[in-house]
């Protein structure tokens, strides 16, 4: 059985039309009034979600029992308001009693992405909660080995945790929810889902994964693939092969073709990661046909990578380079 939202937005509160956006989702809980957000607009324009300010709260407990989140706590959240993942870490942090601190050295607590996460210096001791994109394993590993205690959740605007763990490759069934991959598919069931369509309960962004026992396995959503000569390649499929040989970043997307539809490109923000990313054997479909330079790649404001930006840019004159 399928259900709609059908209930006006007219009632909801939309924090960052407020002041004090953290203050404004608290008054809501309060006053028991629904909150209107945005999806982060990763594969295109931000989205409009409506939820319960219950569908985050609920969840507060087991975040703050998995990170030791409590009243003595100094937390970092160098993110925009606008990220959906800043927003509820700041109001976490205000439900628990604990403060928020301008910089990461005076933290015992951090939100950050798995971009912030590479660039950050002095972790040890504190607890660096990753999510926004996925979190390889060599950039946990580096961050745990510097003395920081890492965990990593997936879920989405929409459907709020689905996994937690230490990083995309250890993710685990988050407590409370039910998931269910169906035809590769992952769909939740969780008390703390917006108000979003449902089948018997349970709600799909797209994203792509497999589920053994409660281990939880992400590939990406299901609009990220390119279709090649007739096989469709998930772009995540070969950025995961990819990153762990490249000292910068590593976006893959698909370059209209007039023969094959498209091909797999590469853009890399280090050059010289080009001849190290050609070393890893791919089969033929997944190996990159072109191979682009960019000096930084275009973020949303969540901090997500642009991949309609980063098109744009390729199509318009990225550096390309020669295979």
């Amino acid at each position: 059985m399928t259900s709609s939202p059908s209930r006006p937005q007219s009632d909801a509160v939309a924090p960052l039309d407020r002041p004090d956006p953290v203050a404004a989702v608290l008054q809501a809980h309060h006053d028991g009034a629904p909150l209107l957000l945005g999806t982060s607009g990763s594969t295109g324009a931000s989205r409009p979600v409506r939820r319960t300010t219950a569908s985050w709260f609920d969840s507060f407990p087991v975040v703050a029992g998995l990170t030791g989140l409590g009243p003595d706590s100094l937390v970092w959240v160098p993110g925009p308001l606008a990220g959906t993942m800043n927003l509820f870490a700041s109001v976490l942090t205000a439900w628990a009693g604990a403060t928020l601190v301008d910089r990461l050295e005076a933290a015992t607590h951090a939100h950050v992405t798995p971009t912030v996460l590479r660039r950050l210096s002095g972790l040890a001791g504190r607890h660096v909660t990753v999510a926004g994109d996925r979190l390889d394993q060599a950039s946990y590993a580096a961050a745990a080995a510097a003395g920081a205690r890492v965990a990593h959740y997936y879920g989405a605007a929409e459907l709020s945790f689905v996994g937690w763990g230490s990083h995309e490759g250890d993710l685990a069934v988050f407590p409370g929810v039910e998931v269910s991959v169906r035809d590769g598919v992952i769909w939740a069931r969780s008390p703390y889902l917006a108000d979003v369509p449902t089948i018997d309960g349970f709600a799909t962004v797209g994203d792509r994964g497999s589920l053994d026992g409660d281990r939880l396995r992400v590939v990406g959503r299901g609009d990220a693939a390119v279709v090649t000569s007739g096989a469709t390649v998930l772009v995540e499929d070969v950025e995961t092969a990819l990153r762990p040989v490249a000292r910068g970043e590593v976006v893959v997307l698909g370059v209209p073709h007039a023969e094959l539809g498209q091909v797999v490109a590469a853009v890399l923000t280090d050059r010289a990661d080009q001849a190290r990313c050609r070393s890893v054997e791919l089969p033929a479909t997944h190996r990159p046909r072109l191979w682009y330079a960019v000096p930084a790649l275009p973020r949303t404001s969540a901090g997500k990578v642009d991949r309609a930006a980063l098109a744009s840019l390729v199509h318009d004159g990225a550096e390309r380079l020669v295979r």
